[in-house]
């Protein structure tokens, strides 16, 4: 349920609301806005939910209770009807401010990572990514550099002064990628991973989380809602394309999806058309279809040298490439009225 307080609630108001849902066993979350406070709960007394309506009602400060229907209650716009800006390190995503995500899909060497992070920097990307858990299909294919892969992305992230980020692909990851990256990924084999999505939102942490490949929209935003129940509501999501009976690309971007999911969540949603196409020659078309379609960022793949790349080389651009869409973007978020 929703509770609205009345414009200019005292502190003392809001606490004894908070007070209360504690002592019915509710969860809470409380969006302080310029003129008034939301207070989202969510709790297992749903047959309850009347009773502990009315008794809030009574409360002083309080405006009005709202209930809320939808299975992922936190980050629907019930909960918070305007966008939600969401922050990795200096770089914002949501509410207007367009983001770009860019580096290697996996980190082969401190000289390839320099090179890219050099590169993406220079054309404009706000954030710097780069796998070192690397999950592949086959066991026999690289698996990234791991916890050497961490460091370097956090030592050359800092060189650059990028903020970073990168893949986590179980709980025990966590630590060691927190002591050098600034935000989690969470990867579309794992969108339903749900001890490892409360485990990483329990960081505190900006999470990623990207849209499994056979999943619905409802079924991503409630893997999101895994995470805000631990108390997080600073939620990147990530539209990568998902799978259909068409095998011209390697996914289907689905835009349809993320623009009508941005409809029912507050949280801002970037796209992958790296991951969504598999082929460099139709990243920038679908790059710039998503911004025009309302994509709050875009996570783009970027090597030295695609061509000698050991991950997803077919699907990197060049940074000459990169720069060249960047110069696109800019101008496209201009005609939209929105900064970068």
């Amino acid at each position: 349920m929703i509770i609205v307080m009345v414009p200019g609630a005292k502190e003392a108001d809001i606490k004894r609301v908070l007070a209360r849902l504690e002592q019915r066993g509710y969860g809470h979350h409380v969006s302080a806005g310029v003129e008034r406070t939301i207070i989202g709960a969510i709790g297992a007394n749903e047959r309850e939910k009347q009773q502990v309506a009315e008794q809030l009602m009574g409360l002083p400060g309080v405006e009005r209770v709202v209930p809320i229907l939808k299975p992922y209650k936190l980050v629907s716009r019930d909960h918070h009807p305007e966008g939600t800006v969401v922050t990795i390190g200096t770089a914002r995503f949501g509410a207007g401010k367009v983001g770009v995500i860019a580096g290697p899909c996996t980190i082969e060497s401190e000289k390839q990572l320099r090179e890219a992070a050099l590169a993406v920097k220079n054309a404009g990307a706000v954030v710097l990514r780069g796998g070192a858990f690397k999950p592949r299909s086959s066991p026999y294919d690289f698996q990234g550099l791991r916890e050497e892969g961490v460091e370097l992305l956090g030592a050359i992230g800092q060189e650059v002064e990028l903020p970073t980020i990168t893949e986590v692909m179980e709980p025990r990851q966590i630590e060691v990628v927190l002591q050098h990256v600034d935000a989690l990924q969470i990867g579309a084999r794992n969108m339903s991973n749900f001890d490892l999505l409360r485990e990483a939102g329990a960081t505190g942490r900006t999470i990623m989380l990207k849209r499994g490949y056979a999943a619905t929209v409802e079924e991503w935003l409630k893997a999101a809602e895994y995470v805000a129940t631990s108390g997080n509501l600073n939620i990147l999501l990530c539209e990568r394309g998902i799978r259909s009976f068409d095998s011209i690309t390697r996914f289907t971007l689905d835009l349809g999806g993320m623009a009508a999911a941005k409809l029912e969540t507050h949280l801002p949603i970037i796209v992958d058309p790296s991951h969504a196409t598999g082929t460099h020659k139709l990243v920038s078309p679908m790059a710039l279809a998503a911004v025009a379609g309302g994509a709050d960022g875009l996570m783009i793949e970027v090597h030295p040298h695609p061509d000698q790349a050991r991950c997803d080389g077919p699907q990197s651009l060049t940074p000459k490439r990169f720069a060249s869409l960047m110069d696109q973007v800019r101008s496209l978020v201009q005609v939209m009225g929105e900064t970068m």
